[in-house]
Order: structure tokens, then C-alpha cells, then sequence
């Protein structure tokens, strides 16, 4: 569905790349949780995901981005988020009206979609998130939680195939942290493709089937969460385990390499061991 083919991007005014010799296939239907520490190329990597790079950032660029066999090169942004829409880090650089309906309904008005249809989509993501109650109220009063959720409502009314979060949990508390990853994990199942980079892989571990790890702008680790926090040595990029992954450790148990507190509960009763090997 999503292909970046042998990629090197370097910004311009850039002396070094921020991304070098890149190559990722995302499946349709996967949650990909993209870890590495701040400056490493997260957020690079996702802007090739919708075009933003080459189209908006400039610098030069090596390879090529396919999103369902179209190159990104050859469509435009507003284009490609049909397939792919992007959520960014902090949700006041995205947030353009000054009501929550409204905000919801900007993308669909551009797109020219008929009045009927943009109102089925507001009260049917609105449904979705659990938000009907902020429908009237001002984004410019909402908490950042609440912002975060808006701004993935007016992405998911597009209905693209993929959404894309950067840092989604950066600057929210811990109750609207785990909202946004729960919200995630249910879109996931639903059968959106999901594909989140976080430093908080205490709350996105448990909910991704696969996991990258990215270091100088270079993926340097990938596979399941649970195969890379228990033996991936990924602590040597500058990822930290969760906090369940070095209880887990601390205690002696390990279970089926929990990742999630339940999880974990279920390996300390049981009792069962750590390989250590």
C-alpha cells in the first residue's frame, strides 16, 4: 500500500541528509509504531508518507514513495490525503476554524462534497471518537486532548486509507494520552491503517503488530514490539523500554513478553520465568 523505495532526503541549507537509504513497505490494515530519539528522522520519514516531501519541504531527494502505485511525485498533496491524512504534532498548527463542526467540515467543503454527506460524515466521526459534545463548542477553547481528537476527526472525515500521527501524546497529560492511543487501537481494528511516531511506547506498544526504530535517518531495527523491547538492544539508539518491559525484567517474569500491565499481572501469577539466554 505504502512503499519508500531506497530514499535519501536532505533538506535544503542541510549539510547532512536526515534520511539516508530509507526502504519501508506498509501493509493495508497494520498499526506501524515508529520509535528513535527526537532529531533521528520520525518526522521525516512520515512527511514522505503524504507528499508534504517533496512538495512542500524543500531539499533534495534520492528514490521514490509509492502510495498505491502512484508516485508521490507526480500527485499533489490535497491528492494523496484522500489515501493518507496526517496528523501532526501539535494540533494548533492544524486547527484552521473557530468551531469544532466547522473544523470537521473544512477539508470535506474543499473536497465538494454535498452538504447532506458532510454533515453524515461530522456526526459519524463524531460518534466514533466519542466527541458528539464538543460539536458546537470553540476549538479555541478545548484542551489539548481535546484539540488532538478534533484534529484526528477532521482527518478520519476524509476517509483516507491511512492515518499517520507525529507525536501525538507530546504535549498531553496522561488521561489524554491514553485516549488518543485507545481511540488508535479501536480505528485499527476497524481496519484503518495506523502508523504512529512516539516516544511513549508504553501506550503504543501494546496496540502495534510492528515496530521501526530509526537512528541518524536510518531504520536500524524493525519487527514485532515485543521482539525488539525484549531483545532488540534497541536502549542503544536511545529508545527507552516501557515501564512493563523493565518490571518484567526486574522481577524475574516474563510471560508472552508482556507489553501491556494486564499482561504482565497474568506472567506474575503464573510465575513464569525470563529466558535470559
Amino acid at each position: 500500500m505504502l512503499k519508500i523505495e531506497d530514499v535519501t532526503f536532505r533538506y535544503e541549507g542541510s549539510k547532512r541528509p536526515a534520511l539516508s537509504e530509507v526502504s519501508l513497505e506498509i501493509d493495508r490494515g497494520e498499526f506501524l509504531l515508529i520509535a528513535g530519539l527526537s532529531g533521528s528522522g520520525k518526522s521525516t520519514l512520515l512527511r514522505l508518507l503524504n507528499g508534504l516531501i517533496p512538495h512542500f519541504y524543500r531539499g533534495e531527494m534520492k528514490g521514490k514513495v509509492l502510495v498505491d502505485g502512484v508516485d508521490t511525485r507526480e500527485a499533489s498533496v490535497a491528492q494523496l490525503s484522500k489515501k493518507v491524512g496526517l496528523v501532526f504534532q501539535n494540533p494548533d498548527n492544524q486547527i484552521v476554524t473557530l468551531r469544532v463542526d466547522r473544523e470537521i467540515a473544512f477539508g470535506l467543503e474543499n473536497l465538494g462534497l454535498p452538504r447532506d454527506e458532510i454533515v453524515g460524515r461530522i456526526d459519524e466521526v463524531l460518534k466514533k471518537l466519542g466527541i458528539e459534545h464538543l460539536r458546537k463548542r470553540s476549538t479555541a477553547e478545548l484542551s489539548g486532548g481535546e484539540k488532538q481528537l478534533v484534529a484526528i476527526a477532521s482527518v478520519l472525515a476524509m476517509k483516507p486509507d491511512v492515518i499517520v500521527l507525529d507525536e501525538p501524546t507530546s504535549e498531553l497529560d496522561p488521561f489524554s494520552s491514553a485516549r488518543i492511543a485507545k481511540v488508535l487501537g479501536n480505528l485499527n481494528r476497524e481496519g484503518v491503517t495506523v502508523v504512529v511516531a512516539e516516544h511513549r511506547l508504553d501506550l503504543f506498544a501494546p496496540k502495534a503488530n510492528r515496530m521501526i526504530v530509526i537512528s541518524n535517518g536510518r531504520i536500524v531495527r524493525e519487527g514485532h514490539p515485543r521482539e525488539l523491547l525484549y531483545r532488540g538492544d534497541i536502549s542503544l539508539h536511545g529508545v527507552r523500554p516501557p515501564s512493563v518491559v523493565k518490571l518484567a525484567r526486574k522481577y524475574g517474569v516474563v510471560g508472552a513478553q508482556p507489553l501491556a500491565v494486564g499482561e504482565l499481572i497474568v506472567a506474575l501469577r503464573r510465575g513464569v520465568r525470563i529466558d535470559r539466554s
